[in-house]
């Protein structure tokens, strides 16, 4: 039986997709193994977002090689769909295969072409594969692939094609599966989910309609969303929900007007900070994340600490901050006054602290508070005991290590934390 060993990086739509080529490749008779040493072929399901995870699938690729000398490397995912045929370059790449191809990995292993990739842009459907894996307490489904928006800083339309939604009814029957399978909550993935639907005159609201009037899932997240895509109306029914976790993921980018101008977004502060505002005054405790990319070309210290500034203002529970990184092919590559990487870096340190501040904080809000929490299907692996996920995102320690408890719904008292590991004690199941 050949063996494989797969490797995703970057984001939930990638990492569901990985399931996707596991699945693909045990259901046409390989074996999934855990180490390097044990595999014919090893799979790494790349992203591209910056040049710094471009440099990681190289080494990591590079090291397989280093560790097994029969290992067959295939390099998939962005990296590969935009690089295409020049990655054959490297001596430790043996297969590239696009983003389209790569969810038919064993027909690629069959045929054994070293480059497949077509051309992704000329995609105009969403590419349909039932997703089976029950490994996991929480499922991820994936209802978008592609965006329609041209940031000046990202390649991903380039890797990932334009827009294309997953049917409603689709949508719809794999939930009522992944609930039989016994499934309680589902995250909703794409590369842009607040374009779903666009294409056959429908919205993501709708969507969200239909999954809680026909389904039986108890509860459900969404991936992330762009701030002029959270409607009042959409608030509205989400905030009547008993079925949503109030969990946002925004994709901000910068709280500068001249920055996001630049970047060709096409929102200003005043919305982001209006939405952020509305969020919280519609739910209680809810948890709001965010995106913040610093040192786009262009943006001085004065930009910077505007951000910087709306930031500490702002209502967000955590940032996610990385330093801009020139994308071959985008117009910020052609832009002038590019910024120097230390000062990047010594940017970003600045918001992540901010992050770390703002997260203890939202944090402190829930100790004393009773959550609802969902146990894993496994437990910690130091303390032993059962851990879960709170509806507003929250990692808590049960104690508790009773497995009859696993993939259920408690109630747990916010006790106490440590660094951000939360203690909590079940009050009732």
């Amino acid at each position: 039986m050949k063996r494989f060993l797969i490797h995703s990086m970057g984001c939930k739509s990638n990492q569901f997709e990985g399931t996707l080529i596991s699945e693909n490749l045990v259901n046409n008779g390989y074996s999934e193994v855990k180490n390097i040493e044990d595999a014919d072929f090893y799979i790494l399901n790349s992203c591209s977002v910056t040049h710094k995870s471009d440099n990681e699938a190289l080494y990591l690729l590079r090291n397989s090689k280093h560790k097994n000398s029969n290992i067959v490397n295939i390099l998939t995912g962005c990296f590969a769909q935009i690089e295409k045929a020049s990655l054959l370059e490297y001596d430790f790449i043996d297969y590239v295969v696009g983003n389209d191809e790569k969810l038919n990995m064993a027909k690629v292993i069959e045929n054994k072409v070293k480059i497949c990739v077509s051309d992704i842009m000329e995609r105009r459907e969403f590419t349909y594969v039932p997703i089976t894996d029950t490994s996991k307490t929480r499922a991820s489904l994936k209802i978008q692939d592609g965006c329609n928006n041209r940031c000046s800083y990202c390649i991903i339309p380039f890797a990932r094609g334009n827009s294309r939604s997953a049917k409603s009814d689709f949508i719809i029957e794999q939930i009522n599966n992944l609930v039989e399978k016994g499934y309680s909550e589902i995250v909703f993935t794409g590369i842009h989910i607040g374009l779903w639907g666009n294409e056959f005159g429908m919205t993501l609201l709708d969507l969200l309609k239909a999954v809680e009037a026909k389904t039986q899932l108890k509860r459900y997240r969404l991936g992330s969303l762009y701030p002029d895509e959270i409607t009042d109306e959409m608030l509205d029914f989400l905030s009547k929900s008993d079925k949503f976790c109030p969990h946002f993921h925004l994709s901000l980018q910068s709280l500068c007007d001249k920055t996001l101008v630049n970047m060709n977004r096409h929102y200003s502060v005043e919305q982001a900070m209006t939405i952020i505002e509305k969020i919280n005054s519609k739910f209680d405790l809810p948890f709001i994340g965010s995106d913040i990319i610093v040192g786009f070309a262009g943006e001085s210290d004065y930009d910077f600490n505007i951000t910087k500034s709306n930031l500490e203002k702002s209502g967000l529970t955590q940032i996610h901050t990385f330093p801009y990184s020139v994308r071959k092919g985008t117009v910020g590559e052609t832009l002038n006054s590019q910024v120097d990487d230390k000062v990047k870096e010594k940017r970003a340190d600045i918001i992540k602290s901010i992050s770390k501040e703002k997260y203890y904080s939202f944090i402190d809000k829930n100790i004393g508070q009773t959550a609802r929490v969902l146990v894993e299907k496994h437990p910690d692996k130091h303390s032993g005991f059962l851990k879960g996920v709170t509806d507003n995102y929250l990692t808590v320690i049960l104690n508790s290590k009773n497995s009859n408890l696993s993939n259920s719904f408690v109630y747990a008292n916010m006790l106490s934390h440590n660094n951000g590991i939360i203690s909590a004690e079940i009050k009732e199941f």
